[in-house]
């Protein structure tokens, strides 16, 4: 999944990010990864609240992905979560559900089950992101609601999700994220460095097992001690230890 941590499939996956430090290239990192290793046998589901598919088209294509060419062969799906959601709020289905994002979680249900029937399992959803649905008004219970129904549907359709969570104030932990940290998996935790940004390193990364890792599991984590440092390319980025100039991917 995420090199160079070598995650497992069927798994949640927390990123959190900063405003200085964007995971923006450990998401794209995980669908061109998910892409790349099972080609056209496995469903891809985008729920983007702030970027548009032309730019998640463009950002891809510098690692030589074509999405129109996998939207065309139906493996893989965008939507605009912000969009469906506001236009639900308005209809009669959200007043009888009480909920803003019924009508998406319906859609997103009949995707995994046509990819598992038409596809082979070990699809990939990405909520990108959660925070930005918070500030634009829903509601902490709607949309850990959200996140709970989305956890438990991967499951059942063995399933990856990953969601991006931005840190506002760092140190201090709000309920979105604790909340999101105790269903998780395990947690993609990327800050930029104490003393700002500079040529050489544009952050660092951790890893973090979440309360559901699996049990005796191989995952090498990684504490932010001992965080992986990163400079951002044009289209990938380049790991190493800290204090070394020594990429590893």
């Amino acid at each position: 999944m995420f090199s160079p941590f070598d995650l497992p499939e069927d798994i949640f996956l927390l990123i959190t990010d900063e405003l200085p430090s964007p995971a923006d290239f450990a998401l794209c990192h995980c669908l061109v990864s998910h892409i790349k290793e099972k080609q056209n046998s496995s469903l891809r589901v985008v729920l983007s609240v702030s970027e548009s598919l032309t730019r998640w088209q463009s950002i891809l294509a510098k690692s030589n992905v074509n999405l129109s060419q996998q939207i065309a062969a139906k493996t893989f799906h965008f939507i605009d979560i912000t969009s469906m959601a506001l236009v639900q709020t308005d209809t009669d289905t959200d007043k009888v559900h009480g909920n803003p994002f019924h009508a998406l979680y319906e859609q997103i249900s009949s995707l995994l089950e046509e990819g598992n029937r038409d596809l082979n399992p070990g699809a990939l959803v990405i909520l990108d992101d959660i925070s930005s649905l918070e500030w634009i008004g829903f509601s902490t219970s709607d949309l850990l609601r959200l996140c709970r129904a989305l956890r438990v549907l991967c499951l059942k359709n063995q399933a990856t999700l990953i969601i991006r969570h931005h840190i506002v104030t760092p140190g201090e932990l709000d309920p979105l994220f604790r909340h999101l940290h105790s269903l998780c998996t395990y947690h993609l935790d990327i800050q930029p460095l104490n003393s700002g940004r500079s040529g050489d390193v544009s952050g660092q990364i951790a890893l973090h097992s979440g309360p559901n890792a699996f049990p005796q599991s191989a995952v090498k984590t990684r504490q932010r001690s001992a965080a992986l440092q990163y400079r951002l390319t044009d289209g990938t980025a380049i790991f190493f230890e800290r204090g070394s100039s020594r990429g590893v991917l």
